[in-house]
């Protein structure tokens, strides 16, 4: 497996550590529920370096920009990032990814981790552009400081006026004495962060690490893994892909239709996606709320009508922390995607009456 080049941090902080899309990645440092609760009360540091960055560059990076996903990126300035998408022909999702502006004709895609090489080959293939694709994921490192103390715990470390990076824009900038870190506000937790991206050779990760942790430490910083991103992302409704999102959905069914710009001309999956509108979706990604504590919903799970009609299926599912309630997304039925629709999953031959919710679970921040 690959290791990012925090490793011997995670490993010396006594993380549990698991594959995750071929990478050795903490699930969780000391409990799951002690990182949740830093990140939505304080501030948590994830290492996301997992991810992967693709540089697109030339006269026509803009063009293959475009044709590969399904958000306008004619609308990007430099300094700007965009959330999208990629779809296969047929309409089915390749990956969900970031797009940054960095200058006229540079792009910087950052993609799912499990999904790099796919990914990377999806595009390459269609190139048939005056733009250049390099694959930058294995020198990039990127850490997430995410929560309510994250501002105030990377400013001791920058002379950048983080208050002035708003949400899904970016700036170059220093911190704790590095130079050439790209500071950007996009975040998958709900609350306020940072993303920091460098590269691995100019910058010392480890030292890094340390300095922001130390800058955290009065507000309580945690370092985080991947099972408190995947139940802080599962409050605010993000979809993750494997689970709420996969080659055989579409956006349009999976609640991305508001970043699905059918009007800024062609790009793969265009023409599936335009049939599909004008068909009419027959299900659709919800959220959904379930009262009883014992009934906790879990990928693969199936829903129900109250005739016992199968409508549906569980995409993701747990027990929120902050709320104490069991929450989770689905695919149901058109007809049963209306706020406080009621609907039931299966549990352990059991059906639990469900109140579908539409996310975010938590208020946004």
């Amino acid at each position: 497996m690959k290791r990012t080049p925090f490793y011997n941090l995670h490993e010396q902080a006594g993380a549990k550590l698991i594959d995750f899309g071929g990478f050795e990645m903490p699930v969780q440092y000391d409990s799951i529920r002690k990182e949740h609760k830093a990140v939505r009360n304080g501030v948590g540091m994830f290492d996301v370096s997992h991810m992967g960055e693709f540089y697109v560059t030339g006269d026509e990076a803009l063009d293959l920009v475009q044709h590969v996903t399904i958000n306008d990126a004619s609308k990007l300035k430099p300094g700007k990032a965009q959330y999208s998408a990629m779809c296969y022909e047929d309409g089915g999702i390749v990956d969900d990814l970031l797009v940054y502006m960095l200058d006229e004709n540079e792009y910087i895609l950052v993609v799912n981790a499990s999904n790099i090489g796919k990914d990377f080959e999806w595009i390459d293939q269609n190139n048939s552009f005056d733009a250049e694709l390099t694959d930058l994921s294995g020198d990039t490192c990127l850490l997430a400081v995410q929560g309510p103390k994250a501002v105030e715990t990377l400013q001791k470390l920058t002379d950048t006026d983080l208050s002035t990076i708003k949400f899904y824009t970016f700036e170059l900038g220093s911190l704790a004495g590095f130079d050439d870190i790209t500071i950007s506000a996009t975040g998958y937790t709900g609350e306020k962060g940072f993303e920091l991206y460098f590269n691995k050779d100019h910058v010392d990760p480890e030292a890094i690490w340390k300095a922001i942790m130390e800058a955290g430490a009065e507000f309580g910083i945690e370092p985080c893994g991947l099972g408190a991103r995947d139940t802080l992302r599962l409050e605010m409704g993000f979809a993750l892909y494997g689970n709420d999102i996969t080659k055989e959905t579409h956006p349009l069914e999976a609640r991305m239709g508001w970043l699905t710009k059918l009007d800024k001309g062609a790009f793969i999956g265009r023409d599936a996606l335009m049939e599909a509108k004008d068909e009419g979706i027959s299900r659709q990604l919800v959220g959904f709320t379930i009262e009883e504590k014992r009934s906790i919903p879990r990928s693969g799970y199936t829903i129900f009508d109250s005739e016992d009609n199968e409508i549906g299926f569980v995409t993701s599912g747990s027990r929120s922390i902050t709320l104490g309630d069991n929450i989770g997304m689905g695919y149901v039925s058109k007809e049963f995607t209306k706020d406080g629709s009621k609907i039931f999953v299966e549990i352990r031959n059991k059906k639990a009456e469900a109140t579908v919710h539409k996310p975010p679970f938590v208020e946004k921040k």
